[in-house]
């Protein structure tokens, strides 16, 4: 594990133009692991004319030998499984079991579909006296998260590709090295130069200068919301297309006829998964007065047992800011049944997987994302109780509902003002669209519907 010392762009690997640096620090032990450059507007003007000079050709090349490409890209990926996993770890502090098979197998999924989308999907349909074409939006700046760090880049870049679109992606600053690895992956591959280029550094330095680049037609943007709506306004002075995927407090409503003991301890294990930094972490978990009780005490016991088995939070902001949402739910008084603001550990930046009972909907704990382990378990009288306090939040990005019927949990789902919902406990599906109703964003990811954000449309009549 090494960090380039420059930056990926026009298919090679060139120096930074400036000498100003990051720091790449290991959120379990606090120590500095490698360097990577902090690009500057002129390293993004770089890699957006390599990006442009290079749409044409990629624009025109055939949708299945795109798709091949692709598919030697994820062949690429699926060789480095042990390396990214390795690297995630470092770098975001999972553990390694979970890096494994989450950050280095979920993306290798992602990429192996759009393999196939790229030569299935249908870029050209006749609509009564027109052809309709589906072309590519242009050259797409992407700017990714760290808390999925590969798996966003997919997400992103997989599709692009797909459309035909170029791409320059500028990755977290906390997670360079997941990113630098997958540009060697896709020089491996044998994506043609400047279909694809990486510029690591700052979000205020080069992410705003690629959010701002005349020479982008598109901007993918994976982080909070508050960041979100600051690239919404640049790019919409421009007129420029955006696709936003941004914060979630995600409701896991558990109705009287369900599984109470699956329900909680999924639920539980849903928010603790990496170290609770998911956009569509179940963190508000909604229970029925008359089993409110049992579920608190289940919950407690669960998130106990999680006590030594997730990670750090990826920073010490990030640490302090999880802290100071525990100490703010206690002062609005909700009750601390498991885990706390004092941390669990001398070095890292750990945080105790934690439990707040006898929340109500309109504390800050039940209406901010928290993005770390911590889970608020709420009481509901009726079903008309539970869909208020569900979708009574700025967020729409997730959820779950459990029920001893399908259609019954289908029915309330139908009712929730969310992008996905999951099903006692349906597993994650890489083809389904994702992505959030109100303030959780705009567009979608994966599948059919993520190769959508990256084209536009054209009619020819006839």
């Amino acid at each position: 594990m090494k960090a380039h010392d420059g930056m990926y762009i026009g298919g090679t690997w060139r120096p930074a133009a400036g000498s100003d640096t990051i720091e790449v620090v290991n959120p379990a032990d606090e120590q500095v692991i490698d360097r990577v450059p902090a690009g500057t507007a002129e390293d993004v003007d770089d890699a957006v004319r390599a990006a442009r000079a290079a749409l044409p050709g990629w624009a025109a090349t055939p949708p299945a030998e795109r798709g091949a490409l692709i598919g030697a890209l994820r062949d690429s990926l699926a060789a480095r499984r042990e390396e990214i996993a390795e690297t995630v770890t470092a770098e975001l502090g999972s553990p390694l079991p979970f890096s494994r098979k989450v950050h280095a197998d979920l993306p290798v999924a992602v990429a192996g579909s759009y393999a196939g989308l790229a030569a299935e999907h249908a870029f050209e349909e006749k609509v009564g006296n027109s052809t309709v074409h589906h072309e590519p939006v242009g050259v797409v700046g992407a700017i990714t998260p760290w808390n999925y760090p590969l798996h966003q880049i997919v997400a992103k870049v997989a599709p692009a590709l797909a459309a035909g679109c170029t791409v320059v992606l500028k990755p977290a600053e906390d997670t360079p090295l997941t990113a630098q690895l997958f540009a060697e992956a896709v020089h491996e591959a044998g994506v043609p130069a400047g279909v694809f280029n990486l510029v690591t550094g700052l979000g205020t330095v080069a992410g705003q200068a690629l959010v701002e680049h005349s020479g982008v037609d598109l901007v993918s943007f994976t982080g909070s919301t508050a960041v979100g709506r600051r690239i919404a306004a640049t790019a919409g002075a421009a007129v420029k297309k955006v696709a936003l995927e941004l914060g979630g407090k995600s409701a896991n409503v558990i109705l009287p006829s369900a599984d109470l003991a699956r329900a909680v301890g999924v639920g539980v294990a849903n928010v603790m998964s990496n170290s609770g930094q998911t956009c569509s972490a179940w963190t508000r978990m909604l229970v029925h007065t008359s089993q409110y009780d049992e579920a608190v005490e289940l919950a407690a016991q669960a998130a106990a047992k999680y006590g030594d088995r997730i990670g750090p939070l990826v920073n010490a902001k990030q640490r302090g800011r999880v802290r100071s949402y525990i100490e703010k739910g206690v002062a609005e008084g909700a009750r601390l049944v498991a885990g706390g603001a004092e941390s669990p550990r001398e070095q890292g930046y750990f945080v105790s997987p934690t439990v707040f009972a006898d929340v109500t909907p309109e504390m800050t704990i039940a209406q901010e994302e928290i993005f770390g382990p911590v889970l608020s378990v709420l009481r509901y009288e009726d079903e008309a109780d539970a869909l208020r306090i569900a979708n009574g939040t700025v967020y729409g990005l997730a959820g779950a509902v459990w029920a001893g019927d399908e259609s019954e949990a289908v029915a309330f789902a139908r009712r929730m003002d969310t992008g996905q919902v999951d099903i006692n406990g349906g597993r994650f599906n890489p083809l389904a669209p994702f992505g959030g109703y109100k303030q959780s964003g705009v567009g979608r990811e994966l599948g059919a519907h993520g190769l959508a954000e990256y084209l536009q449309t054209k009619s020819l009549q006839f």
